[in-house]
């Protein structure tokens, strides 16, 4: 997610329905071998193409995943999240984030995030400066606009209490609204004060408008909210049964991201050749700022540490974000990333 993101509840009932609708329809992806002998791979993204995705369109650009073996079809959500559809099989990955996966396997679906996009959160809190919001304090009685997910007030919360304002109900504080089809800026040229955003799209959008913001970046009001997102998940059907693959889709995806990383002009123009309808001013200049922080002060592109789902995972239970407590070292893994 760059701008927002689509969100819908994971549940054991929504699973079997894709199962079964997919199923009738007879459109499940060929997972064997196409005209060009290469194997068939299904990737389902979680929003429109993205700076995010980037090292994705590279990998097929270069011809990383076919030097691998692999014919790679790219593919945008509809009504059915990335989620559901590589919990069913009906996808062989997707692009998620760690809470959505944190949030899936509490509730049965079997997803496992194999790859760290970026190595940091890089949403928090946007406000056009007229707005005068500089710090969590500043919330209190303004309007919030977001799109109704209870993650959004728990993020409220948490910040608020951090900076000395306790409450248990973040509406008893702050007015939230829905922003529907609005984006950033003009729901706060409307009634909106402030907004959750992703700094590497909306934030970059707003220096290219020209619109002066403070930016309240999540990991720094809160250590326990720098988690993963967005991530590559898989399902645990497909690393018992097919780890090769797995290897192989991930030794492109790694060289597709660390090419980002050295080339984001370049980058940015193969994502604008596969996505047209892309802006490519904001996305050179997204694709720049991005580009340094995919690996940030990792070793290797991609690694995920134990800390970090295990403190989110903690963070979730105790917002009552997951009905019931799962085991993070089951939710990710760094198997399939290549040697450095």
């Amino acid at each position: 997610m760059m701008g927002r993101r689509r969100v819908y509840p994971f549940t054991v009932l929504l699973l079997s329905l894709v199962l079964v609708i997919t199923g009738c329809a007879g459109g499940g992806h060929d997972a064997g071998g196409g005209d060009s002998g290469k194997k068939k791979v299904k990737l389902m993204l979680d929003w429109v193409p993205n700076t995010n995705h980037t090292g994705l369109y590279v990998a097929k650009e270069k011809g990383y995943f076919a030097e691998e073996g692999l014919e790679v079809e790219i593919a945008t959500p509809a009504e059915t999240t990335a989620n559901q559809l590589v919990g069913a099989g009906k996808a062989d990955f997707g692009i998620s984030s760690q809470e959505y996966v944190t949030q899936a396997r509490a509730e049965g679906v079997p997803i496992v995030s194999i790859a760290a996009i970026l190595q940091h959160n890089t949403s928090g809190f946007a406000a056009p400066k007229g707005k005068r919001i500089q710090r969590p304090k500043d919330f209190v009685g303004k309007t919030y606009g977001g799109w109704g997910t209870p993650i959004e007030n728990a993020f409220i919360q948490t910040v608020l209490n951090m900076d000395g304002v306790k409450t248990r109900n973040v509406e008893d504080q702050v007015k939230i609204v829905n922003m529907g089809e609005a984006d950033f800026f003009t729901a706060t040229e409307r009634n909106v004060d402030f907004a959750w955003i992703y700094y590497g799209w909306t934030g970059i959008e707003a220096k290219l408008r020209g619109v002066p913001i403070d930016f309240l970046e999540l990991r720094e009001l809160d250590p326990v909210l720098d988690f993963y997102t967005p991530t590559v998940i898989t399902n645990e059907k497909k690393i018992k049964e097919d780890p090769e693959t797995v290897k192989k889709f991930m030794k492109a995806v790694s060289r597709g991201y660390e090419y980002a990383i050295d080339h984001p002009k370049e980058s940015a123009d193969i994502l604008v050749k596969a996505a047209p309808e892309t802006d490519k001013k904001l996305a050179r200049a997204s694709q720049k700022w991005i580009s340094k922080r995919y690996r940030a002060d990792a070793d290797r592109w991609g690694e995920q540490k134990e800390k970090v789902w295990t403190d989110f995972t903690e963070w979730m239970w105790k917002h009552r974000l997951i009905e019931k407590k799962m085991d993070p070292d089951k939710a990710f893994t760094n198997e399939f990333l290549p040697e450095q």
